[in-house]
């Protein structure tokens, strides 16, 4: 029996924007089992593309992706979702990043991280 389910009673999705493929792979194997709906995207435009339709209850976004960084992204889908939960994921810049900017993640995870840790704060934001 899966840990979430929303009112309507699908399983919450969970966005995890990174450019490499395996820690969306890793991502994907360790919030699976919550009862999440896992999307995986290499590429942030994409995300924010079906984002919209998605409503995904969290955003995992790495950081540095090329043309649109990390922040970029958060700041994107809290334009169209003034509410969205959002993790910043890096192993290149530390909370700093983020530290004057108008549009902050609810939480920060440095490279590598802890996946105990990871699947605790996915839990409680899904629960809030």
């Amino acid at each position: 029996m899966a840990l979430f389910r929303s009112k309507t009673t699908s399983a919450p999705t969970v966005f995890v924007v990174d450019d490499e493929v395996l820690l969306l792979e890793l991502a994907a194997t360790i919030l699976t089992p919550l009862g999440c709906n896992v999307r995986t995207f290499t590429d942030p435009e994409k995300a924010l593309k079906e984002f919209p339709a998605a409503a995904p209850a969290v955003v995992l976004t790495d950081y540095a992706m090329g043309r649109m960084s990390g922040m970029d992204l958060i700041r994107e889908c809290r334009r169209l979702n003034p509410q969205q939960k959002t993790i910043l994921i890096s192993g290149t810049v530390d909370g700093e990043v983020f530290a004057g900017a108008a549009v902050k993640p609810d939480q920060f995870v440095a490279k590598p991280y802890d996946i105990n840790k990871l699947v605790d704060m996915v839990r409680t934001m899904i629960k809030d």
